[in-house]
């Protein structure tokens, strides 16, 4: 079945989930759509729901992890429950915050963890090389091709898996939290790579993030959720300068901060925006937390 007027990687329409032998509902009624090339933020306290939608957006719930779902839930146009599991994977891939729980561990080196993945989906030799050299040049990383997985930094790692997650040519990425073990290098490495891979080869990415300093650098839009609830949505800059942010128990962005208080001290406005381009560089630092 295609969902009518429903062509975007990922789009879902009244959205409610429930995990196995539960009776509360982890996503109860969340609507959103990811264009090609845009990058959609999802902030929110802990036990928010993050982490489920990113499981029912990349099609494994339920198709891996069972679970009740109600409501739309569509990659490129296709409901996910009438998805296979390679077809899934082929429309959407999935980062989670640990690289090391996706790396295979069988592979000697970089250049055979990224395709190790195309491997698996049964691809000609012919394109598995191009797309694991399309994948490795994409996100800048070629010098560590005949590197072993095991001994990467935590920054390149997370390179790795996420290239492997590229090289099956995904229209849609759902990264969950994917920076949150990251030191401030990693995580500028892969925020680059994020908005590279929107920006250049026009991924739909829908990326959960408690640095919020990370979202407003990399994001065109972003949602709020709370008890599984879409609570708030708009604009990355709309959505993370939103005082109400706060009450979630959500931190907004160092330079969200920084202007309040600038503006509460009834500084000058032009020695405010100097000071605020003075320490743009705090954001990178808060990002990596």
């Amino acid at each position: 079945m295609t969902v009518p007027g429903a062509a975007a990687p990922l789009a879902l329409s009244g959205v409610r989930y429930q995990y196995a032998g539960t009776s509360a509902w982890a996503l109860d009624g969340v609507d959103l759509t990811v264009e090609p090339g845009r990058i959609l933020g999802v902030v929110g306290p802990n036990d928010a729901g993050k982490s489920t939608l990113a499981l029912v957006a990349s099609g494994l719930a339920p198709l891996a992890i069972g679970g009740r779902l109600e409501g739309s839930a569509a990659l490129g146009g296709r409901e996910t429950r009438e998805l296979a599991a390679h077809e899934a994977a082929q429309r959407s891939g999935i980062l989670f915050q640990n690289p090391s729980t996706q790396l295979s561990g069988t592979a000697h080196t970089v250049w055979e963890e990224v395709a190790f993945g195309p491997r698996n989906v049964g691809l000609g030799l012919g394109e598995i090389v191009e797309r694991v050299e399309a994948s490795l040049a994409a996100l800048r990383i070629e010098s560590l091709a005949p590197r072993d997985p095991a001994r990467l930094s935590g920054g390149q790692a997370q390179l790795v898996a996420l290239a492997s997650v590229f090289a099956l040519r995904p229209a849609c990425l759902v990264l969950d939290e994917p920076t949150s073990q990251l030191d401030p290098e990693g995580t500028r490495l892969v925020g680059e790579a994020i908005r590279r891979l929107a920006g250049e080869l026009g991924s739909a990415i829908l990326v959960t993030e408690h640095k919020t300093a990370l979202l407003a650098r990399v994001a065109d839009a972003a949602i709020a959720l709370r008890g599984g609830t879409v609570v708030a949505r708009g604009t990355v800059r709309e959505v993370l300068e939103d005082p109400a942010l706060i009450e979630l128990g959500v931190d907004p962005p160092p330079a969200v901060r920084l202007r309040r208080a600038l503006a509460a001290a009834e500084v000058d406005a032009g020695a405010a925006r100097r000071t605020l381009d003075a320490l743009a560089a705090l954001d990178v630092k808060e990002a990596a937390g």
